[in-house]
This record gives C-alpha cells, structure tokens and sequence, in this order.
C-alpha cells in the first residue's frame, strides 16, 4: 500500500498525519508516479496553517521527482520508466506514489539525482525567474537578497555571481553568513546585529540597490523598503516571518517612486515553453557543476512533523529534502 502526509485541520506541526492510502490508475491525461525525493519547502507550512487555503482533508507538498509507473490515456509526451520532476501541482507530494495530471511534469535529465530534483525543481525555477524574468538585470549590478543561505538563497548567490551580479545577502548569524559568502555573496548582512538599510546605504555609497528580493516579509519589508534606490523595485516573493501589511502608495513615492509586485511561481511557469526554458538553463548549470545544490537536511516522509518544526524554528542551511 502507498502512504501519504496528509491533514484534515488547518494547525501547527501536529495536524500532519501518517496515513495508508490507495492509489488508482491513471485516468485521460494522467499518470501515476512512484516518488524517489519529496521536496520540503516552507511555503508547505502556509497550506498547513491555512494562510494558504485548501479543501481539507488534504495531501501536503507540492514538489517531487521520481519514475513514471503507468500513463493513463492521451498522454503523448511521458512514458512507463520516464524520469520526471514537478513543482506546482496540486497538493500530494508529500507521498510514496501518487495519481496526477501529466501536464505539470518536468522531464527529469539522467545527470541530475531524484534527491538534487526534488530539492531544487521549485528553489531553482524560483531562482530562474527572479534573476531572468522580473527586471532587466545586467553584470555589474548590485542587488539585495534576503535569507541567502536558503535553499533559494544559494542558487541565487551562485547564478547571479555567473551573469557577473552582486549580492548583498542577509542571514541570521556569522554562520550562515559564510555559507553564503561561500556561494558567491559578495557580501552579507547578520540582520540580528546590524542595521539593514544602513549597511545598504554605505556599501553603495547611499545610493541603495535597484531591486530587493524579500521572501521574508512581515520583518523586513520596511528594511527592503528603505535600501531601494530611486524608482527601485522590492520584489516580495515570500512570508516567511509573516504576510507583508499593506503598503502606502504614498510611502511608495516619498521613498523615491518606488516599486513593488508580489510575484508567484506558478504564473512564470504557467506556459509550457516558458518553463521549459527556465528548467533546461537551470539544469544545464547543474548538471556541468556551475551551480551546487546543497542539501543539508533529510528526513523520513513520515517525520513530516519534525521536519515541519525545523523548518519554521529555522533551522538548517540549504535545502530540505525527504528521502523515500
């Protein structure tokens, strides 16, 4: 028999719950997938607490790699024995196998690892469209990155060192500072000690960066905020700490005719193409080795509950990955 995380009350941690479940065949447009890696992201704790709302019950995860076990009818693109990975799909990742529609599958290429997909297929594309669809960001620009020694954080420090742009990162201790320094920083701020925005200031001559890139939040929406330049862009893709309070458009223009957009990864992903696009450039630089995925959490599926309780206490560097 298959299992499944799954939960029928929204809650902390402990709503998740280790259950036996069936698993059909495949119907029109679908496939059923055997799970190799479950991915762990934070944004699962927002479906978990209802910040996000789901139909409850309800599986958990929205991210996975692993081998194709059967194709329903009409899908012409995957095979039996097909390596694949996805982001995005409806929740249920968090599952030994599972039925799903084969229009979110990622083809998985032999060079990368099922454990290195499922931890980095929605940190990765996250990273692609930050750096190559938001703003037109070009070598020699300076940018400011919240939690760059996060799973996202890390891609995004080395992909951005390789297009020749500078990161400003922030992190929580000296610690995690150097990991972040390690995977192209240039340089880093532990918000627990120093001023944000006025380190910003003084390592740009006061002149702030053209573009934050904020998936914090609630605690550091003032702090991205005030290190824009003039006519800057916080690009707010995440609540970490919390959702950002609503923003004065007057605030907007006293700090300098600023900008603000609140982006989602399932709508650059969203056609076909696209995605492709953003997957093949991100695996392509993974698997020549120009970009590291460092995975320094693995847990068993059914510890979803401590894993869910490392997450949120912040614990760990890098990805999280669950190992089947």
């Amino acid at each position: 028999m298959a299992h499944a995380i799954r939960f029928h009350e929204t809650g902390g941690p402990d709503v998740l719950e280790w259950e036996t479940v069936e698993v059909g065949d495949p119907g029109p447009g679908e496939v059923r997938i055997r799970h190799e890696a479950v991915g762990l992201n934070f944004a699962d704790t927002y479906f978990r607490t209802g910040l996000y709302p789901a139909p409850l019950p309800a599986g958990m995860g929205v991210e996975a790699a692993g081998v194709i076990e059967a194709v329903g009818p009409g899908v012409t693109d995957f095979r039996e024995g097909d390596r694949v990975t996805y982001t995005g799909s409806p929740l249920g990742a968090y599952s030994t196998e599972r039925v799903m529609d084969a229009a979110h599958l990622i083809a998985l290429p032999d060079a990368i690892p099922f454990d290195t997909a499922a931890a980095m297929t929605m940190r990765g594309l996250t990273a692609a469209y930050l750096l190559r669809r938001i703003h037109p960001l070009e070598a020699g620009d300076t940018v400011l990155l919240h939690a760059a020694a996060g799973g996202v954080g890390l891609i995004f420090c080395q992909w951005a060192k390789r297009l020749g742009i500078n990161v400003i990162g922030t992190t929580s201790s000296d610690e995690k500072a150097e990991v972040a320094r390690s995977y192209g920083c240039a340089e880093v701020i532990v918000h627990t000690r120093e001023d944000i925005a006025e380190r910003v200031r003084e390592l740009t001559d006061g002149a702030g960066v053209p573009v934050v890139f904020d998936s914090v939040g609630a605690s550091t929406h003032r702090s991205s905020l005030d290190s824009l330049a003039r006519r800057g862009l916080l690009v707010a893709f995440g609540t970490a700490s919390g959702p950002i309070p609503p923003i004065s458009a007057m605030d907007l223009a006293v700090k300098g005719s600023l900008f603000v957009t609140r982006p989602a990864l399932a709508d650059y992903i969203a056609d076909p193409v696209e995605r492709a696009e953003l997957a093949n450039e991100l695996f392509a630089q993974v698997a020549a080795g120009d970009i590291e995925i460092e995975i320094n959490q693995r847990y068993a599926l059914a510890d979803a509950e401590r894993a869910h309780r490392d997450l949120e206490a912040g614990i760990g560097v890098g990805s999280s990955v669950f190992s089947l």
